[in-house]
């Protein structure tokens, strides 16, 4: 089913599409893992440890839930053309297309605009967001992580953190990450990320990525970067030992944030860079061999020229 909920939803553009056909309401409800991404395609990036989790699941459901209506995504080659109106509905379509692929329990494509989602005071996403949590009362919730470099992504997971802190905490979940998309985790130090196991089925992960043909060829491939990302996290995860899976996504742990409502998104995020930083800084001491205090060369100018990507080794 596609086109109005009859579900208390504030936005005016807000689609809910249900594969197997039932409703909006009992789809949502029976929602047990859910994540929350700023445009489509978020989801099967940042989110595809509890899309795999679900699919091999006679009793959990995978709700999707995207935020903006992707109307600003770059477009060449055969969507050179065309409108922000037509882009939207190409993306929502492929959105939808995941869905089926995925066996979601629902997809609710809000419709907001990234500056709407990105505004000071955004009460109508936040309180899409709570009716929908209400409803479903999910174990385990997915969203952007705070160090994310996508403004969106951060918008979204900052309004995610607001609804969950006005709802009652029979409505929290059990476990909140802040996943992957627009920054990789690699650099949260080991006792701190949560590494997900994405290994099994890698055959529906390629063909989830592999849907949002407007994105790849668009150029920019996701498909071929997130694999080779969680591939990479699986190998460069520990360095004295063996792999143990061939494909991690990492997460950062968002349920102190709901836990403790003191404590701010910003205090939060800056730990896991403190931390970071005395790891590295704690390394240097270690093994740096002690000499004799010195002055620092006097620093080479050179004027500024556009960094190289290099293709080739020389």
């Amino acid at each position: 089913m596609r086109g109005v909920s009859p579900l208390k939803f504030r936005s005016p553009n807000v689609s809910v599409f249900v594969p197997d056909g039932v409703s909006d309401e009992e789809a949502i409800q029976r929602a047990t893992h859910i994540a929350v991404g700023a445009h489509q395609d978020d989801l099967e990036i940042m989110a595809f440890h509890g899309i795999l989790h679900c699919f091999a699941s006679r009793a959990d459901w995978f709700l999707g839930i995207t935020v903006t209506d992707g109307a600003g995504s770059p477009r060449v080659d055969h969507y050179a053309d065309y409108t922000d109106e037509q882009m939207k509905e190409v993306r929502k379509r492929e959105q939808d297309k995941a869905a089926v692929v995925g066996e979601y329990s629902a997809m609710v494509q809000l419709g907001y605009s990234s500056g709407a989602t990105k505004s000071a005071e955004p009460p109508d996403v936040v309180a899409d967001l709570k009716e929908m949590i209400r409803l479903a009362r999910p174990r385990v919730i997915y969203t952007h992580n705070l160090a994310d470099k996508h403004d969106t992504h951060v918008a979204v997971a900052l309004r995610l953190i607001r609804a969950l802190r006005e709802l009652p905490p029979e409505c929290h979940p059990e476990e909140f990450y802040g996943s992957e998309v627009w920054r990789n985790l690699d650099w949260v130090a080991d006792e701190d990320k949560i590494a997900l196991d994405v290994a099994p089925h890698e055959n529906l992960a390629s063909a989830l990525l592999g849907l949002f043909d407007s994105q790849i060829s668009g150029g920019k491939r996701y498909d071929l970067a997130t694999m080779g990302r969680r591939r990479a996290n699986a190998t460069y995860y520990a360095s004295h030992g063996v792999d143990e899976t061939t494909a991690l996504c990492f997460a950062m742990d968002l349920m102190p944030l709901i836990e403790d409502p003191a404590l701010t998104p910003d205090a939060h995020a800056q730990q896991h860079i403190r931390t970071f930083a005395a790891e590295v800084s704690n390394r240097i001491a270690k093994l740096e061999a002690p000499t004799a205090p010195s002055a620092p060369p006097e620093p080479h100018r050179r004027p500024w020229k556009k960094p190289l990507v290099r293709t080739k080794h020389r």
